[in-house]
């Protein structure tokens, strides 16, 4: 891959998600890449936001505004410091254009359709270390999009997870 490329990152704040990022701000992204923060959210809640972005997701969000209070609470979104504090870092250091995606509805669905729209090069996202048990009784969210993605789809372990 070369640069000005679309890279995704799927957050949903847990530690799993904000080791990918880490990793994908240390191992993947370059100057002139754009990273995508994408961010699945239930379908519940406004209805009029409901049926306005079910379809689409929100509007690109670029980050100087994901960091503001009122725009977090439109978008039933969390303000986490740890992850606000790195992409700032990545945004400033290589220069890498950074922009959040809010999406409603199902993580497997919504994930794969976010490479289609955003146009996504690769999708990088973590995983919360379900055993073979778990993934088969609840599923897993990683394995789906694997599947059905039409873009490499890296998915990161925590390390310090057994």
């Amino acid at each position: 891959m070369g640069k000005d490329r679309n890279i995704g990152i799927a957050i949903d704040f847990s530690k799993g998600s904000k080791v990918a990022l880490n990793w994908a701000i240390s191992n993947l992204l370059v100057t002139g890449d754009t990273c995508y923060v994408i961010h699945i959210r239930p379908s519940q809640g406004n209805e009029s936001r409901n049926l306005l972005w079910a379809a689409t997701g929100s509007p690109l969000i670029p980050l100087a505004e994901f960091r503001v209070k009122e725009v977090a609470k439109e978008y039933e979104i969390p303000l986490d410091p740890e992850v606000l504090d790195m992409l700032d870092t990545v945004s400033r250091q290589k220069q890498v254009k950074v922009v959040a995606k809010i999406y409603w509805g199902d993580a497997r669905d919504k994930l794969c359709a976010a490479v289609g729209d955003l146009k996504l090069d690769c999708l990088v996202m973590g995983s919360r270390g379900l055993t073979s048990l778990q993934r088969l009784v609840i599923g897993s969210v990683s394995s789906h999009v694997i599947a059905a993605s039409s873009c490499p789809v890296t998915i990161v372990k925590d390390p310090t997870a057994h």
